[in-house]
C-alpha cells in the first residue's frame, strides 16, 4: 500500500540513513535515550527497593501490633503495678512507724538543738555541765557525724546550718595528733556521705583535704599504716601501748572511704594505698580467715594477740564483706568475699552456747584458749553475717542468716537482762549461767540497733522492729537529759556520765529511725554504710577499671520521709 507524503515523511525518522547524514543529531539523541534509560532504570530500583522496605516495615509494624495486643494487658498492669507502689508509697504508710519514726526525729532535734546551743563547733557535747569537749582536735566532729543524719530525716535547716559551717569554719591544719581510723570513719566518711546524698562538691572537696593529710600514715615498710598522724607536719606513729604494732580494725577500715575517694576525684593514689593493706594482710592470711588485734607495719604480719570480733578487731571483718558490696560483688573485689568468708569459718568455731537458755555468743581467742567474753561492739556481727549470707548457696546462706538471727537474741537480751535495759559494754559467759555485765557502762552504742536494722531489711521481720523500738525507749527513759543525750556509769544503776558521743547521732538514732522507713530509703542495693552508719554509693568495679570518676555521673534522686503534714520531698 503506498504511504501518502505525511506518511513517509514521519517515518523517514526510524530509518538509519538520516541519521548518518546528521551526526551531532544521531550522539544527542544517544545521549538522550541512555540519561533516560538509566533515569528509567533508577526509578525502578528505587521502587522495588522502597516497595521492599515497605514490606519489611509493614510486616514489622504487622508483628509488633501484634506483640501489643498479644501483651498490652500485662503491660498495662506492670504499669498499673508501679503506679500503685509508688502512689502505695506516697499515700499509705503504717501509721505506728509513721508515729515511731516522728518521735525517733524529734530525740533527733533533742540532741541537735542541745549540741548546738551548748558545743557548737565543737567535737562533742558534756550535756550535764552544758559545754563542749574536743575529743577529735576540734574537727566538729558532732556536725561532720551529722550532716547524712540531718539529710536523710529531711532536717533542711539543721543540714543547711551545718553545711555553713563545714564550708566556713572546718579547718584541718591543726597541730593535732588524729587518729586516722577515727578521723576516716567519722570525717571522710561523713563528707563523702553528704557528698553522695546533696551533690554538693564543697563536701568532697573537705574529704580530699582532710584524706590527703592522713596519706602519710601509709608510708611504711609494708604499707601497713600507722594509726595515728600529726595533720599539721604529717609525722604518723603508732601508740606506745601496742608496742609499736598497728591495731587491726584501725589499719584495715579505711577502704570504703578511700576506694570512695578516688572513685569520686578519679585520683587513684587513695584506694592505691588502702588496697595494698589487704594485699599484704592476704599473703599470709590464715585457714580461718582470724587475724590477732595487732599488725606489724614493718612486716605487715600479726602478732600473737587477742583474736576478737569485738573492740580492735570488729570492723576489718566488717569492711571485707562491705567493699564486696561496695563494688557491686563483680570479680573486681572477689578476694575481698574470700577472704571475709574465711573469716566467717573462724569466727563459727568461735560461737558457743549458754546454759540453761542457750544463748548464741561469740568468744575471744588468745593462743589456744578461748575466753567466754563478748563485746557488744561485737553486736555489729549478726547484722554482718545476715548482709552477707545471701552470697552463699541455700543451705550456707540459711545456716549463717539463723546463726545471724541467734546472735541477735543474744546482743537484744544484752538490754533486757539489766535494770535500765540498757546494755553495757560488754559481757561474760560462765559455766551454768546466761550472761552476766561485765564493763557496766553504756556510752549510746549503736551495734545492735544496727544489726536489728539489717534484719529487719533483709527478713521483713517485725519483731526486729519492736526490739529496736524498745531500746530507742530505754534510751529516752535513761539517757534523755534536758540538754541531750548522756551516756550511763553503770547500766545496773542508772547513774548517768557526761557526754554525748558523736556517734549517737550518727548511728543509733539513724539506724532507729531507718527501721521505721520504707526500705526506699537507703536501699541496701544502691547503698552500703561504713562502719559509723555513712552510707556511700555502691559503684560498679570492673578488672583493669577500678578508678572511675563519678562527678558527673547522673543521679538517682533521694527519697527522704517527711510527716504526712509536711508531704513528701526529694
Amino acid at each position: 500500500m503506498a504511504r501518502t507524503r505525511s506518511s513517509t515523511s514521519k517515518w523517514r525518522y526510524c530509518h538509519p540513513s538520516y541519521y548518518l547524514k546528521r551526526p551531532k543529531r544521531l550522539a544527542f539523541l544517544l545521549v538522550t535515550f541512555v540519561c533516560a534509560s538509566l533515569l528509567v532504570w533508577d526509578r525502578q530500583t528505587l521502587l522495588r527497593e522502597h516497595e521492599d522496605e515497605l514490606a519489611k516495615l509493614k510486616s514489622e509494624v504487622v508483628r509488633l501490633k501484634s506483640l501489643v495486643e498479644e501483651d498490652n494487658d500485662k503491660t498495662m498492669n506492670g504499669i498499673a503495678a508501679r503506679v500503685h507502689e509508688e502512689a502505695k508509697e506516697e499515700e499509705v504508710d503504717d501509721p505506728i512507724d509513721a508515729e515511731r519514726r516522728e518521735k525517733v526525729k524529734e530525740a533527733a532535734i533533742h540532741a541537735w538543738n542541745s549540741y548546738e546551743k551548748y558545743a557548737w563547733g565543737q567535737d562533742e557535747l558534756q550535756p550535764q555541765s552544758k559545754s563542749g569537749i574536743n575529743s577529735f582536735g576540734g574537727l566538729g566532729a558532732t556536725i561532720v557525724d551529722s550532716l547524712d543524719t540531718l539529710y536523710i530525716m529531711g532536717l533542711d535547716e539543721q543540714f543547711q546550718k551545718a553545711k555553713e559551717w563545714v564550708a566556713n569554719s572546718l579547718d584541718f591544719n591543726k597541730n593535732y595528733d588524729a587518729s586516722v581510723f577515727e578521723t576516716t570513719i567519722r570525717v571522710v566518711g561523713g563528707l563523702l556521705s553528704a557528698y553522695d546524698l546533696s551533690g554538693d562538691k564543697l563536701f568532697l572537696d573537705k574529704a580530699v583535704d582532710i584524706a590527703d593529710r592522713l596519706l602519710p600514715a601509709w608510708d611504711t615498710p609494708s604499707g601497713i599504716p600507722y594509726n595515728f598522724i600529726n595533720l599539721v607536719d604529717g609525722r604518723p606513729h603508732n601508740p606506745s601501748w601496742t608496742g609499736g604494732f598497728s591495731i587491726l580494725a584501725d589499719a584495715g577500715t579505711e577502704q570504703l572511704e578511700f576506694i570512695s575517694l578516688s572513685q569520686r576525684t578519679g585520683d587513684p593514689k587513695y584506694q592505691q594505698k588502702v588496697e595494698n593493706v589487704i594485699t599484704q594482710l592476704n599473703k599470709n592470711f590464715p585457714d580461718d580467715g582470724l587475724l590477732p588485734i595487732y599488725i606489724d607495719p614493718n612486716e605487715g604480719k600479726g602478732s600473737h594477740a587477742t583474736i576478737t570480733f569485738g573492740a580492735m578487731g570488729d570492723s576489718f571483718y566488717e569492711y571485707l564483706l562491705k567493699v564486696w558490696i561496695h563494688g557491686n560483688k563483680t570479680s573486681a573485689v572477689k578476694h575481698y568475699r574470700e577472704m571475709w568468708e574465711k573469716s566467717m569459718k573462724g569466727l563459727s568455731s568461735l560461737v558457743r552456747r549458754t546454759t540453761p537458755s542457750a544463748f548464741t555468743y561469740i568468744c575471744e581467742k588468745s593462743g589456744s584458749s578461748l575466753s567466754d567474753k563478748m563485746d557488744e561492739l561485737a553486736c555489729f556481727a549478726p547484722g554482718m553475717i545476715a548482709l552477707g549470707s545471701s552470697g552463699y548457696d541455700s543451705e550456707e546462706s540459711k545456716k549463717f542468716l539463723t546463726l545471724a538471727e541467734e546472735l541477735a537474741w543474744t546482743c537484744y537480751n544484752f538490754y533486757q537482762t539489766t535494770p535500765t535495759k540498757l546494755a553495757g559494754e560488754n559481757y561474760f559467759f560462765y559455766s551454768g549461767e546466761d550472761m552476766s555485765v561485765g564493763t557496766s557502762w553504756n556510752i549510746l552504742r549503736p551495734e545492735t540497733v544496727e544489726s536489728l536494722f539489717y534484719l529487719w531489711r533483709l527478713t521483713g521481720n517485725k519483731t526486729y522492729k519492736e526490739w529496736g523500738w524498745n531500746i530507742f525507749q530505754a534510751f529516752e527513759k535513761n539517757s534523755r537529759v534536758e540538754s541531750g543525750y548522756v551516756g550511763l556509769k553503770d547500766v545496773n544503776t542508772g547513774v548517768k556520765d557526761n557526754m554525748m558521743q558523736s556517734f549517737f547521732l550518727a548511728e543509733t538514732l539513724k539506724y532507729i529511725y531507718l527501721l521505721f522507713t520504707p526500705p526506699s530509703v537507703i536501699p541496701l542495693d544502691e547503698w552500703v554504710f561504713n562502719t559509723e552508719a555513712h552510707p556511700l554509693r555502691i559503684v560498679t568495679r570492673k578488672e583493669g577499671r577500678d578508678i572511675e570518676r563519678i562527678l558527673d555521673e547522673k543521679r538517682k534522686p533521694f527519697i527522704r520521709l517527711r510527716s504526712r503534714k509536711e508531704g513528701r520531698s526529694d
